[in-house]
């Protein structure tokens, strides 16, 4: 059983390498983010309770994310371990999450931490241009969109830059990030479960680094 989890700024690439480990692995990636969407569509009263507060522009409590991630690890695909990817973002998050997967028989295993300067991080985020049919990822520099303004993934013509992957909202996310989430790295540190892997190079270069953090070929 392998319970990962990748942390890093907002823009270290924690979403992209979670692709690899998928496969890799052969476990789920768990993002909160997306699991709420899809249970707030799914009609659940799960998602009517997250409905209320996203509606409203407000925090989901902790609580009813711990609710969502307990009863997505308890699903057949995601028994043998997962990776968190973004969550959590908080040491009360983190403190919870831990009771939970002991109440599983799990513990978080192995925590990667990206690292990876801010100047790099502007640079990746503020040149990212997505597709709005399908959310296909491009780069202006490293995978630019085709010429010909279609979606390779599919067809659509809606290839743009997100109004918050801006040089001011990474700056500012990164300042968030280093006073709210940094902290739960010390909280695994003294777990003795962080393996830091420098998350600059070649998509596949990082690949093998995490690779080699966890132990795996």
């Amino acid at each position: 059983m392998t319970d990962l989890l990748l942390f890093g700024p907002p823009g270290a690439g924690k979403g992209t390498q979670a692709k690899f480990l998928i496969e890799l692995l052969g476990i789920p990636q768990i993002s909160t983010g997306d699991m709420m969407r899809a249970e707030r569509k799914s009609g659940s009263e799960l998602g009517r309770k997250f409905d209320e507060y996203m509606s409203a522009g407000k925090l989901v409590p902790d609580g009813l994310v711990l609710d969502l991630i307990e009863k997505r690890l308890t699903q057949e695909d995601a028994k043998n371990g997962a990776i968190f990817d973004g969550y959590p973002r908080t040491v009360a998050q983190a403190e919870a999450l831990d009771q939970l997967l002991a109440k599983l028989g799990r513990r978080i295993d192995r925590v990667v931490s990206l690292e990876v300067p801010l100047e790099a991080i502007v640079g990746r985020v503020t040149g990212r241009r997505v597709c709005l049919e399908c959310g296909q990822t491009y780069h202006v520099r490293y995978t630019p969109p085709p010429e010909n303004g279609e979606c390779i993934s599919c067809g659509g013509t809606k290839i743009v830059q997100r109004s918050d992957d801006t040089e001011e909202v990474v700056r500012k996310r990164y300042e968030e990030y280093k006073a709210k989430t940094e902290p739960v790295l010390a909280h695994y540190e003294a777990k003795g479960v962080v393996k830091a892997v420098r998350g600059v190079g070649s998509l596949e270069e990082i690949t093998e680094r995490i690779k080699e953090a966890i132990g795996v070929e």
